[in-house]
């Protein structure tokens, strides 16, 4: 194989000598051609095999190989999940999903009847179900901001959660990449514009976490929750939550430890029995992502995206829910059509055409969602644009 070291990361993203080499690292199936890598990517061969080796050493004495074996790994973990996200590992945890973190979150932040949370229409499901309930509960406030979609004016953008801010706006919970169409969010525009009026920002970035090349810090946020179970690639059922530090002590965790005031991280480690072969497998992953390289990375993703997108874009009456600019998209995007070819695209994208992709109504849009990964090959969404061309 070409020596890729020198070669622009833009360039490599259409070298398919060196993304087959990344594709033969996954065991993905030969029946069913998987675009549903949003909602949970497989993971490579090397961090299943990680996993599979600490379950089997934890299944001979669990108490004892979970619990003083393997929870002594735990820390180099973080610390290569803090070098990724640009952070100290004295800043994040591992725990189960985005939905975790985020709650954690949620349910943490010290808040008064009346105080006020501007999300967007947009936000994840489990997190609005999260601010119902406390809106229901305590009688916070919430403010929409309705997200005009797709859009590339980040005046626009910004302006829609800006217009909603006044002296009691104690939050501003932005979603990073949003999971309904692929739109990425100017996160750092809105995130400044909040902390001017004191507001605490979280960010859910179960979406751009090892798929957008930036670093938490970028982002200007206080707290931030991810899964690692979709782009980072690591075992189903791992997630990360970052805690500014100044803000650590004052957030409450979700499930108590000894000293819920505490300024030490890991206080929201007090999570019961979990796996931890997957938390500690999630280090042959991050070694896995680190191997590729974020730019690299990013660079291919959207390339997959725009390949399939520029091949049935003059398609009469399709639409698209995401920009193809490179700064609103990564790998996601969302489609349907003007006039229904079809009452649901996924179901018959599944059942006649065998690709896998994710069903979208929500806010007036009814469409189809594709999102490869860096293992899915152009011959992949080369069938993928036929199937679409044939939609009935």
């Amino acid at each position: 194989m070409q020596d890729i070291a020198s070669v622009p990361p833009d360039d490599l993203a259409s070298n398919e000598d060196f993304w087959s080499w990344v594709k033969h690292q996954f065991t993905t199936s030969s029946s069913i051609i998987n675009m549903n890598n949003g909602g949970v990517s497989p993971h490579p061969r090397v961090v299943a095999e990680a996993f599979e080796r600490f379950e089997s050493m934890s299944n001979e004495a669990p108490s004892y190989y979970m619990w003083r074996i393997l929870e002594k790994e735990r820390p180099f973990v973080r610390e290569k999940l803090a070098n990724i996200a640009g952070v100290s590992m004295d800043e994040i945890v591992i725990n189960r999903n985005a939905t975790e973190a985020l709650d954690t979150v949620i349910f943490g932040i010290d808040l008064e009847k009346g105080d006020e949370v501007v999300h967007s229409n947009f936000i994840y499901p489990n997190m609005n179900q999260a601010w119902a309930q406390r809106a229901q509960r305590e009688g916070i406030v919430r403010k929409i901001a309705k997200l005009p979609m797709p859009s590339t004016d980040n005046d626009a953008l910004v302006k829609a959660y800006t217009d909603l801010f006044t002296k009691n706006t104690k939050v501003v919970h932005v979603t990073h990449v949003i999971n309904w169409t692929g739109q990425v969010m100017p996160v750092r525009q809105i995130a400044d514009a909040a902390k001017k009026i004191g507001a605490k920002v979280v960010v859910d970035g179960a979406h751009s976490f090892a798929h957008l090349d930036f670093k938490i810090p970028d982002l200007n946020c206080d707290y931030f929750g991810t899964s690692l179970h979709k782009w980072l690639c690591a075992p189903y059922g791992t997630g990360m939550l970052y805690v500014k530090k100044e803000n650590i002590a004052d957030l409450w965790p979700l499930f108590p430890n000894p000293d819920p005031k505490s300024s030490d991280i890991r206080k929201f480690e007090a999570q019961g029995t979990r796996s931890v072969a997957a938390e500690i497998a999630v280090g042959a992953a991050a070694d896995f992502h680190t191997s590729i390289g974020i730019e690299r990375k990013f660079e291919r993703l959207h390339y997959l995206k725009q390949y399939w997108m520029e091949r049935v874009k003059d398609i009469p009456g399709i639409q698209f829910w995401c920009p193809q600019d490179r700064e609103f998209s990564g790998a996601i995007s969302t489609f349907g059509f003007e006039t229904p070819r079809t009452p649901k695209i996924s179901s018959q994208l599944m059942e006649v055409w065998r690709v896998h992709t994710t069903h979208i109504k929500h806010e007036g849009i009814n469409a189809c969602r594709v999102t490869p990964n860096v293992y899915t090959s152009l011959e992949d969404l080369d069938y993928l644009v036929k199937a679409i061309h044939n939609l009935t």
